[in-house]
């Protein structure tokens, strides 16, 4: 078979994904074998996969296939979240773009059949880009958190913590997103610092009676619109500037409204002017007042941020339209004071980063957390759930589940699970699956209704209260307990997720485990960075900077993509994705394949002899220098340092396979290669395509089947790994003084303008001739040596050089310029003389000898003993110049 020029990806990829996925190598039944599970993080059904989501996925196939390849029964659960505020908002843009059809000229159920239809087609792209980076998810269990099953567990769930007291329903301060119209949990408000104004405005101040007295109070507030929501004015009781208005009044600037003046120990008397207007409907604290005080509460806005009819004035006006307009009139009354430049904090909208959030008191469904959150907190302090990397995210998992708030989960939608409540006509209601169900507990309760007298609950869940569920009922671990696969494959292995969502999702995630499975879902967390562009920023669609994934990999190939991401993704933290790192994959592959290529030609020209491979010094070295890799990979993935194994085994296939290992055997022009050493290096790429193929799963393949004839179920992705053996410490010394040496005197050799084709004469000075023993002959070979002499003093006009602590002398048939090397070797002094210089002040430092380590004090005398050395073996080379 002839092999084209380069790695070709396109076909290589379709081949073998379909190839696996007819093969069912993806699928995970329950059996005998340990078993390692993953679930994915549900991506939204809103869109296409970002690079976020390419390095998530890319990190559990890895995970997945390394553990496919030791044994375990690997089973890879793919799945979308519905995303209630996000999808609803995009089908309604979608509906009005397209159609011309507003949401509320729809029924739920028309509704409902759009987002569907929505689902459909973006869960159908999502899990078409994951199969082509090549990830081996069993596809016969796809999960959506609105599958049927699911949406039952969820109301499930619902109901039982209702029924313990765990959930109520409550009137509160809540976050409101006007845009969507919806309330969010604390966690859902993402706070910026923005400029903006403090707008002094003063309040005409009366009697009892209504009497104006003369006297103004000024407040100072970012939020002119608000105004007409007043229902107070506030001050220190022991505040001298106002303790003479008790039983006084102030009127409300615009709407004329009188409100009380009161007192209470809550304003700081020191901060502005002391005096602060209660507005209940629009800010927590003040809510709070207003409950201490029993104040009035004037809702001045409408669920879409416009000013409702109890402002009285811009009725309908866009509530920062409403701003500027309430400052206008505010300066014609003569009651603004003054404006001032103000640094302050917003709360936006997670779901819709353009939209500020509205505090506001609204009937809503919440979790009470503090109990379901010391087990979880627990459980990840004790060590039971592991978190990667611990040191930066332990601290961010306490702080949350330390300060934990009741989770605000009804949600004004239609796209999500409809909570199960039911009410008659005068707001009675039960909780109940079914409509029939909540007839009988009514009846329980002495109240006869009948279905068709109850309305169920408008609202539906937060997405959150779904996907916290994940790990279980991707196993039918709610609807149908005690099933097969729920106890063989829960607790799962490992959680790969993004660090943004470490409340939202994975605390979560270890309240339902322990309160519904009583243990955790997972036992290790591994958290992946922020991919940004080069320049630091976080990737965004607003900023244009976020390749599309499907491009990437028609440009690159999905190997060399996964690779780009991987080999710049350390442990937690963010990575800065360039194009440059899928073109250093796609080169990767290119080397690998040119090396397939090199072996292929030597396969019609093998030898058979008596030939022992392991005799062959090359054959002993690389051997120790993969057992020793193997060793470092598997460390490196039990730490979840992936992208270090990535690069361990980067450089030993680039470096020590490809560009040493294959010189150093390779055959003559047109001469023969021992079939043992041949048989051994196939071996060899084999090896180092099952240690790379979790990470580049379709070259690896390719690769691992051109290499030999072999039978129609041996494929590299079911191959299980070896423990390697010990490498061989002497070997891997010598091989490292062979590359060493060779890199130097080529690099002589190139200096001294020598031509490759012209041999030379290598004189070695050196106290430990045997460490050349066995690599002599590869040395000769290399550097193009006609003979090696070991010497035991200078040989004149010769180019010099010292590497480690021998002497190396290369004799040339032309008469040589040594000034060149003099100048080299000057510099190479210079430098050591410095560099002893800096290693003596440490060891003269007392401080250092009594308490550093004994083991670093020791380096440190190693150190200046080798510095010593090769001084004094350049200045002897300098004297024979």
């Amino acid at each position: 078979m002839e092999l084209s020029k380069n790695y070709l990806p396109a076909t290589v990829e379709e081949k073998w994904y379909q190839h696996w996925m007819d093969k069912g190598y993806f699928r995970s039944k329950p059996d005998g074998r340990q078993p390692f599970t993953v679930v994915i993080p549900p991506p939204n059904v809103t869109g296409v996969l970002h690079l976020g989501h390419t390095l998530n996925e890319t990190v559990q196939d890895i995970l997945v296939r390394r553990a496919r390849m030791s044994g375990y029964n690997a089973c890879w659960v793919p799945g979308s979240d519905h995303a209630s505020i996000a999808t609803e908002a995009k089908v309604v843009d979608m509906l009005k773009r397209e159609k011309g059809i507003e949401k509320s000229q729809l029924s739920r159920e028309e509704f409902l059949k759009y987002a569907f239809e929505w689902k459909d087609k973006y869960g159908g792209i999502i899990y078409h880009q994951i199969k082509k980076l090549g990830c081996s998810c069993d596809w016969d269990r796809v999960t959506f958190t609105m599958d049927d099953h699911y949406y039952k567990a969820v109301i499930r769930v619902f109901i039982d913590l209702y029924k313990k007291g765990v959930i109520y329903r409550g009137a509160r301060m809540i976050n409101w997103d006007p845009k969507a119209k919806t309330a969010l949990s604390d966690e859902e408000v993402e706070y910026k610092d923005i400029q903006g104004k403090l707008y002094h405005v003063k309040y005409p101040v009366t009697d009892a009676a209504g009497t104006p007295t003369g006297e103004f109070i000024t407040i100072a507030t970012q939020r002119p619109e608000t105004i007409m929501g007043d229902t107070a004015i506030c001050v220190h009781p022991e505040d001298e500037r106002y303790t003479h208005l008790k039983g006084f009044y102030v009127t409300v600037p615009l709407v004329n409204r009188r409100i009380p003046v009161i007192f209470d120990t809550y304003v700081d008397k020191e901060f502005g002017t002391g005096a602060l207007k209660v507005t209940p409907a629009h800010d927590i604290n003040d809510y709070n007042l207003g409950l201490k005080h029993n104040l009035e509460i004037v809702d001045t806005l409408n669920d879409d941020g416009t000013l409702s009819e109890a402002a009285v004035v811009f009725v309908g006006e866009d509530r920062f339209a409403a701003r500027k307009k309430v400052v206008a009139a505010l300066e014609e009354a003569g009651q603004l004071v003054k404006e001032q430049e103000y640094t302050t904090r917003l709360g936006y909208s997670q779901r819709n980063p353009d939209t500020v959030v509205e505090p506001r008191i609204s009937t809503q469904w919440f979790v009470k957390m503090a109990e379901m959150a010391k087990p979880a907190l627990d459980a990840v302090v004790n060590g039971d759930v592991r978190i990667h990397p611990g040191d930066r995210f332990l601290a961010t998992y306490k702080y949350w589940m330390e300060n934990v708030k009741d989770w605000c989960i009804s949600r004004q939608l239609w796209w999500g699970q409809r909570i199960p409540a039911w009410y008659t006509s005068d707001g009675s209601f039960e909780v109940a699956a079914t409509a029939e169900e909540a007839v009988q507990q009514f009846a329980a309760r002495g109240i006869q209704v009948s279905a068709a007298d109850l309305t169920q609950d408008e609202d539906c869940l937060d997405t959150w209260f779904s996907s916290w569920l994940w790990p279980m009922e991707v196993f039918n671990g709610i609807s149908n307990p005690g099933n097969e696969d729920i106890n063989y494959y829960y607790p799962t292995s490992v959680l790969v997720t993004g660090q943004d969502i470490i409340f939202f999702w994975v605390a979560r995630m270890i309240m339902a485990g322990l309160e519904y499975k009583q243990t955790k879902p997972f036992s290790d967390v591994y958290f992946t960075g922020m991919v940004r562009d080069k320049q630091g920023r976080k990737m965004s669609k607003q900023l244009g900077n976020s390749p599309d994934l499907l491009e990437l990999i028609h440009e690159f190939g999905a190997d060399a993509v996964r690779f780009g991401i991987m080999i710049s993704s350390p442990a937690g933290n963010d990575l800065l994705y360039d194009n440059a790192s899928c073109e250093q994959g796609r080169n990767f592959n290119n080397k690998m394949w040119n090396a397939l290529k090199l072996i292929k030609m030597w396969e019609q020209r093998q030898e058979v002899d008596n030939t022992d491979a392991n005799g062959h010094f090359a054959v002993k070295w690389f051997e120790s220098r993969l057992n020793q890799v193997q060793q470092e990979v598997a460390a490196l993935h039990q730490d979840f340092r992936l992208s270090e194994g990535l690069k361990a085994l980067y450089s030993l296939i680039w470096d020590d396979f490809c560009s040493w290992y294959l010189e150093w055997i390779k055959p003559g022009f047109e001469q023969p290669i021992s079939a043992a050493v041949y048989r051994k290096t196939i071996y060899f790429f084999e090896q180092l395509m099952q240690l790379l193929h979790p990470y580049m799963p379709f070259i690896t393949e390719e690769i691992y089947q051109l290499l030999d004839n072999r039978a129609a179920d041996d494929s590299l992705m079911m191959k299980q790994f070896t423990s390697p053996a010990q490498p061989v410490h002497s070997v891997l010394v010598e091989g490292a003084l062979a590359k060493e040496v060779i890199t130097s005197i080529r690099d002589a050799r190139n200096k001294n303008q020598i031509k490759p084709k012209d041999q030379v004469v290598l004189h070695i000075e050196t106290k430990h001739q045997h460490a050349f023993a066995q690599i002599e002959n590869i040395l000769a070979k290399q550097v193009n040596a006609k003979t090696i002499n070991f010497v035991q003093e200078p040989v004149p006009g010769c180019i010099n050089l010292v590497i480690q602590k021998d002497k190396f002398y290369i004799e040339t048939e032309t008469a040589l310029d040594t000034s060149a090397q003099k100048a080299t070797l000057l510099k190479d002094l210079d430098y050591l003389k410095g560099f002893l210089v800096s290693v003596e002040k440490k060891l003269s430092n007392e401080r250092f000898v009594q308490n550093a380590k004994p083991e670093a004090v020791e380096a440190e005398r190693r150190k200046k003993s080798d510095a010593e050395a090769k001084i004094a073996a350049i200045e002897e080379s300098l004297k024979s110049l």
